[in-house]
């Protein structure tokens, strides 16, 4: 299994903990990071140095857990993994892995016996009261074997009415092991980039009342669901999303999703509807016709914005205002990875919870600490000439470079570029460039090993030079062994330029890359290939 370096990281600091340390671990991955991938790796390196150990995942959708079980069988097809999920209709007992769904478990432990390792999937869903499932089930499996140890997964470690996982009263997790920012896997190539834009339609909920720190459901939905305001919406989203394949709107209720799916469906674009109401069947049939292209649009209220997977989204519309940190970020991670053909996710934020909460890509544990009291708290603002949200002390609008007082010329407001409007993360996005063509061939300097010259010519008209160091020994070799490979090579690497330049047939050509200087001694290049896969390669310059 070939992690990807920060996958790598995170289960190394994992073991560290565990070494150095008594309780529960948090691994913190963004949306499309590869969760199942790591939780996959996890189990197998396990059960590898303890042959003995059970090891249980556990999650809340059957969505979740058959696609952790399918990351698992697909990378090692004769694992001892067995299911315990109602939704999915099997009911293992006595298998070595188990994953489970946490209503078909929290009161079956008699049943599926005791585990070593229990690993929870979307862990900002665990409450901090001991009676709820799965305090009942975690305390069960302790009695039965107390050195027990767990391990939370999530892109959101915090929760609305208790704040960090890892902090106060009734935590369950000791501390964050690993986190990994959206931004620099953004900037690496292996999340997609965010654009945002500050619609014109904006839902008021000044006079909403609020429980348990966030909206009351039903007065909120009475606020935001009314004929125009949801026309209003649907037409810009319309006019913003003729060039985008795959959409997904949040809404605020169920007469709201419903509403909004009939607005788009009155624009001739192919349009459903996922509630909590929905049918396991109909689901899978809505879900499937989104993922192969048929449906353009999917509504949801409170089902897609957790382990929902359908890389090609590429706008996302938030109709439902929350106070919730973690709600913003998870709806938002759906446009998140990346897809063949995506470029880019256009986030059209209705809501305002850019303003609120911040740029995606800063929002963090400990900035997220104080969700709690921060209601009416203001943390962007509109460029008032194209309406990109920028931070609160912009002076300017890094887009289109106007200052606030000359935003308008004649009276007529200025227009931004889509490419030039990112304020849903806080620091300009590297672009991808379509490769046209490239060209291998030797590089030879007086007194040194020779290197595989790699000349990578871009659709825009510019170039960019790689060069790999196959004769090399130590880490220059291991780079190009690395590089190599990821392109195509086969495990079989050449061992000089000659052999190299014989068999770049085998070798695939990126179909887009994307370079980012790390200051002035290195840089890295991230390649993305036909197929959607992407490779970031860090490299010395000089």
């Amino acid at each position: 299994m070939e992690l990807r370096p920060y996958q790598r990281a995170s289960l190394d600091a994992l073991y560290a903990f565990w070494r150095q340390e008594a309780g529960d671990g948090l691994i913190v991955l963004p949306t499309g990071a590869g969760k199942a991938f790591v939780i996959a790796a996890l189990v197998r390196e396990v059960i590898a140095r303890r042959p003995a150990s059970r090891v249980a995942i556990v999650t809340h959708t059957r969505e979740l857990i058959a696609q952790n079980h399918r990351e698992l069988t697909v990378t090692w097809p004769e694992a001892p993994a067995g299911i315990y999920s109602a939704g999915i209709g099997r009911r293992d007992t006595d298998t070595q892995i188990l994953f489970c769904g946490i209503q078909s478990v929290w009161n079956r432990v008699a049943a599926i016996g005791a585990f070593d390792l229990v690993v929870v999937d979307e862990a900002h869903l665990i409450p901090r009261a001991a009676e709820t499932r799965y305090g009942r089930f975690l305390a069960e499996l302790r009695t039965a074997r107390p050195d027990l140890r767990v391990v939370g997964l999530t892109a959101t470690p915090y929760r609305l009415d208790s704040g960090r996982l890892d902090e106060g009263e009734g935590r369950l997790f000791e501390r964050i092991v690993y986190e990994v920012n959206v931004g620099d896997l953004i900037h690496q190539g292996y999340l997609a980039p965010l654009i945002c834009k500050a619609t014109a339609t904006a839902l008021d909920v000044s006079g909403v009342a609020k429980r348990g720190g966030d909206y009351i459901p039903s007065a909120l939905e009475a606020a935001v669901n009314q004929d125009w305001i949801t026309r209003a919406a649907v037409e810009e989203m319309v006019e913003f999303g003729r060039g985008r394949r795959s959409w997904l709107a949040f809404c605020a209720g169920l007469a709201h999703a419903e509403a909004v799916r009939d607005a788009v469906r009155t624009h001739g674009i192919p349009c459903e509807m996922v509630t909590g109401e929905t049918g396991k069947r109909e689901r899978d049939r809505i879900v499937r016709e989104f993922r192969e292209g048929r449906l353009r649009c999917l509504t949801s209220i409170g089902v897609l914005s957790t382990g929902f997977n359908v890389p090609r989204v590429d706008l996302i519309a938030l109709l439902r205002p929350t106070q919730s940190t973690g709600l913003y970020v998870q709806q938002v991670g759906r446009a998140l990875r990346n897809a063949p053909g995506k470029t880019d996710a256009l986030i059209l934020d209705y809501a305002g919870l850019v303003r609120m909460h911040g740029p995606v890509d800063i929002v963090t544990a400990r900035s997220a600490a104080a969700i709690k009291g921060r209601e009416g708290e203001v943390r962007a603002k509109p460029c008032p000439g194209c309406g990109a949200l920028i931070p609160l002390n912009a002076s300017t609008c890094e887009g289109c470079w106007v200052e606030p007082e000359d935003a308008e010329e004649d009276g007529v407001p200025h227009e931004a570029a889509a490419e030039d409007e990112h304020p849903i993360l806080s620091r300009a996005t590297p672009i991808w460039r379509g490769v046209a063509g490239w060209r291998l061939s030797r590089h030879a300097v007086l007194g040194e090993r020779d290197s595989l010259e790699v000349l990578l010519h871009t659709e825009d008209g510019g170039c960019h030079r790689v060069r790999i160091d196959l004769e090399q020994t130590g880490y220059p070799r291991e780079k190009a062994v690395q590089w190599w490979r990821q392109l195509g090579g086969g495990r079989d690497v050449p061992m000089s330029v000659a052999e190299a330049l014989a068999r770049t047939d085998d070798l695939t050509r990126p179909a887009a890359i994307l370079v980012r200087a790390n200051g002035r001694l290195s840089e890295s290049v991230s390649y993305r290939f036909p197929d959607g896969r992407t490779f970031v390669d860090t490299r010395r310059l000089g």
